[in-house]
């Protein structure tokens, strides 16, 4: 196994509820030629999840859609949620490696457009629920989940307003996903009342340094403080805040330093 699995609780169940595994993975970044990556994504099954949370970035090749849908075969059968990232849309393209440690300038620089409408397809036809722009109810273990998403933040494509609004009346608990957690999309998030949200893009920092109990982030590649770029996280009564550090990275900076691939399990418990 070359990944790292990362295991969290969050106590947002009622009482007496049965606990709720949760897989999220995020910032695949597959090409048709990932082959050891592709083989770590079919072991995802092993850990026997009840839903899956993919944060998005699935794409890195014009090719790579059928890629995707094969690694993620058996976790297909699984309830799933999805947003997309910015890599779904257009390919990488090469550029200054060092240029993700200084502050974004805001200027995006597209390559090729994707078929994400293909990928999009392939997991909705599966029985993944697309939330890039909607809410969706599912029931796992006897509870009742609304979930909301927004499309990618990063790429501005993100409009909250259409997912806006107090959680739905039957549903136990209420989940956010999103792929770059800016603070906007986090605060929109809260005022709603949500209970935890999910969100990848970070790279955990993709370059740590060493620091006291382990390593820091140099950047979020976004407004998030760089303290809750992987893991869970939450500050004061804000929703909880799982950011996944993702599994891949761009072909072209193919670099993780003190941030290995990750995926992570996630529980769901009683409050």
């Amino acid at each position: 196994m070359s990944y790292k699995l990362r295991q969290a609780q969050i106590p947002i169940l009622s009482s007496g509820a049965a606990p709720i595994r949760v897989l999220h993975f995020s910032d695949l970044h597959l090409t048709p030629s990932r082959t050891r990556e592709i083989a770590d994504i079919k072991s995802f099954i092993k850990h026997k999840p009840d839903l899956v949370i993919s944060t998005g970035d699935f794409l890195a090749h014009m090719d790579a859609v059928p890629t995707v849908l094969d690694a993620l075969d058996e976790l297909l059968d699984i309830p799933g949620l999805f947003v997309f990232g910015s890599n779904d849309y257009y390919a990488p393209r090469v550029k200054n490696p060092f240029s993700y440690l200084t502050k974004d300038d805001g200027i995006r620089k597209f390559g090729n457009e994707l078929p994400w409408e293909d990928l999009a397809h392939g997991l909705t036809r599966r029985g993944w629920n697309d939330i890039n722009f909607s809410r969706a109810l599912i029931a796992i273990n006897g509870t009742t989940i609304e979930a909301r998403g927004t499309d990618d933040a990063h790429l501005n494509r993100d409009n909250y307003a259409l997912v806006s609004g107090a959680r739905v009346k039957s549903a136990d608990i209420a989940l956010g996903v999103t792929h770059a957690p800016y603070l906007r999309v986090l605060h929109a998030m809260h005022r709603d009342g949500l209970d935890a949200i999910f969100a990848g893009h970070t790279h955990g920092g993709q370059v740590r340094l060493p620091w006291i109990g382990g390593s820091k982030a140099l950047v979020t590649n976004c407004d998030l403080p760089t303290w809750r770029a992987r893991g869970l996280t939450r500050f004061g009564q804000e929703p909880w805040l799982h950011v996944s550090a993702g599994m891949g990275t761009s072909p072209f900076a193919r670099i993780r330093v003190a941030s290995p691939p990750e995926v992570s399990l996630v529980t769901f418990t009683s409050k």
